[in-house]
């Protein structure tokens, strides 16, 4: 069996979407994108896939080496994506061809279901307890949320109080044993998040997730000393050796890797490894489409500390397009009682409507994250 053609897709919401096929008629599909940099990772696939071609689609660890170790430059939210959404779709393809799905080859699984958790509140988080109810009343036990808008180094305590307001406010709608999980989205610097993890900690959050920016990792040393919350980061961090030091640090205590960002299916089953190794929880990062969701519960399945799965049916970016609307059998991702069933199906174990693809990919998307700035005018992070 050898690769015939790669051939990406733009669709909306702000994905990117690619199918890799074969002379022997078996396909695979990936979900490489960088959120806000989709044609900037199709044309890194496009690159990686001239040496793809005329290959046998079943040797994926060779392959994956060869496209991380060839290019003396390596690494990266681009490289690794596109790594990814390849290493996806050649993992779909040899499923398909064994007839077995993804986490069958990888060992079996370990568990029938896993939590999924439902995003509510956008970007600048409002009306966050009604949403949270809302969640709840699906049959979601555990929500996440942004904690704050923008903040400066040192910042005003009325944003403090207004951030504190509104996970009291969630705590208040939703009871005490709703999950809730507090993405400070890398937006607090070192200063203010030693403030907030204190106020929080009286609400019990799920995790608090990405205090400081992942570049500042050192840093969570000193937080976790000041508080009880489980400590949450990992996003946007692209490989086994990023997460090394985070491991060794003893001061995190859940890992966020993306299965559309950390080299696919192949890097993040080690990266979740080495996290079991350190007594580190799993919660994969995913606010992405349909093909990355079920990248992330074949190797769930196949990991004993994945404990919650983040997922995007209605989160606040998916207008127009969502989680479900690509596939041909949605049922496949009912979720109930809070939980997903492990896929399976062959490969990924769901099956891609390509005409829709198609037709949307007409449309595509030129999605970018907003340019947020405080009022001295100075970049603020988003």
């Amino acid at each position: 069996m050898k690769i015939t053609k790669l051939e990406t897709f733009v669709v909306p919401p702000r994905w990117l979407f690619l199918k890799i096929e074969t002379d022997q008629g078996v396909f695979g599909w990936g979900e490489p994108v960088v959120e806000g940099r989709a044609a900037t990772v199709k044309t890194a696939v496009e690159e990686l896939g001239d040496y793809l071609l005329g290959k046998d689609p079943l040797l994926i660890e060779d392959h994956w080496q060869v496209m991380y170790r060839s290019g003396f430059y390596r690494g990266g939210p681009i490289l690794m994506s596109a790594i990814a959404g390849i290493d996806q779709a050649l993992w779909d393809i040899k499923g398909k061809y064994y007839n077995a799905s993804i986490a069958d080859l990888m060992g079996g699984a370990c568990r029938d279901k896993i939590k999924v958790y439902s995003w509510i509140g956008g970007d600048r988080p409002s009306e966050v307890g009604k949403s949270a109810k809302e969640a709840v009343d699906k049959g979601f036990t555990a929500i996440k949320m942004n904690g704050t808008e923008e903040l400066q180094y040192v910042d005003s305590y009325d944003k403090i109080d207004a951030a504190v307001e509104r996970i009291a406010a969630v705590r208040e709608a939703v009871g005490g044993n709703i999950g809730i999980g507090i993405d400070f989205h890398g937006r607090v610097h070192k200063p203010m998040a030693k403030v907030l993890v204190k106020e929080l900690e009286q609400y019990r959050p799920m995790f608090i997730e990405e205090p400081v920016l992942p570049e500042n990792n050192e840093i969570l040393r000193d937080i976790a000393g000041l508080t009880n919350i489980p400590i949450a980061t990992g996003e946007r961090m692209f490989s086994r050796w990023d997460f090394k030091d985070l491991f060794t640090g003893g001061h995190v205590d859940i890992i966020q890797p993306d299965l559309s960002h950390a080299g696919g299916i192949t890097e993040c089953k080690k990266i979740f490894s080495m996290a079991e190794a350190y007594d580190i929880a799993v919660a994969p990062h995913c606010p992405l489409g349909p093909i990355a969701l079920a990248s992330c519960l074949q190797v769930d399945a196949t990991s004993h500390n994945a404990f919650i799965q983040e997922q995007s049916l209605g989160i606040h970016y998916n207008h127009g397009n969502d989680l479900l609307d690509y596939l041909s059998d949605p049922s496949v991702l009912d979720y109930k009682d809070g939980y997903v069933a492990m896929l399976q199906g062959p490969g990924l174990g769901i099956t891609i409507n390509e005409e829709y693809v198609r037709e949307q990919a007409k449309i595509g998307h030129n999605w970018k994250n907003p340019v947020w700035r405080h009022k001295d005018n100075s970049v603020a992070e988003w």
